[in-house]
């Protein structure tokens, strides 16, 4: 048994790489589910139709993922270039669901589209399995997601947390982010679940700049594109 063959906990490392691995994007759906289906549920239930239209629309190359025993254990997604990690447009949503079920989807989606700012790079979402939780993997893809903004000569990363989410707050400020602005959303908590979003930003480094020009994409994997 390798390290890598290890649970984290036990020393092992997870790989890291700038891509969702072909084969493995109900996988990523499923964590992505985990972590926000309360709020996706209202434009994408069921949950199997959710998760689903999430793997189905995926854009494996603004995903970075961390593998361990050769199974994805977090995923962080990222927008860059005019698209991010989870994709689908009005179209997809219509075929998906048909049209007088979609009208109300649309409008629930229109909520959390986030249009980067010349120099920012913004994050979708971090996801890690609950069962690798406090082992480092969100710290992992953050620091990867710095050195992708880096590359692409982004000044800062650029991220949104709920309320009712302190733990992913948490892990956000030890990784440098600090808060800018809370948005009060009294009228979504009955809808989505929360009542409150706060905008975080981290300035990318010369620390990441390094980072960048050492990592490679840390062993991208195949399926970039979709």
């Amino acid at each position: 048994m390798t390290p890598n063959d290890r649970n984290p906990a036990e020393g092992g490392r997870p790989a890291v790489l700038r891509a969702v691995p072909v084969g493995s994007e109900r996988r990523v759906a499923a964590l992505y589910w985990e972590a926000f289906g309360r709020k996706l549920g209202p434009a994408l239930n069921p949950p199997e139709a959710g998760r689903a239209f999430i793997a189905e629309h995926l854009h494996h190359d603004r995903g970075i993922v961390a593998v361990h025993g050769g199974r994805v254990v977090g995923v962080a997604g990222y927008q860059l270039g005019g698209h991010g990690l989870t994709g689908g447009d009005a179209g997809d949503v219509l075929a998906a669901y048909g049209l007088f079920r979609s009208l109300p989807r649309l409008a629930v989606l229109a909520l959390f589209e986030r249009t980067p700012e010349p120099g920012e790079l913004v994050m979708d979402g971090i996801a890690v399995d609950a069962a690798q939780r406090g082992l480092g993997i969100g710290g992992l893809l953050l620091a990867e997601v710095a050195a992708v903004a880096a590359e692409a000569g982004c000044r800062r990363v650029r991220l949104d947390v709920i309320d009712v989410n302190p733990r992913a707050r948490a892990l956000y400020e030890r990784q440098g982010f600090t808060a800018a602005r809370t948005e009060r959303t009294p009228y979504l908590r009955t809808l989505l679940g929360f009542g409150a979003v706060t905008t975080m930003y981290r300035p990318v480094t010369a620390a990441d700049a390094s980072r960048a020009g050492t990592t490679g994409g840390a062993g991208t994997t195949g399926g970039a594109g979709g």
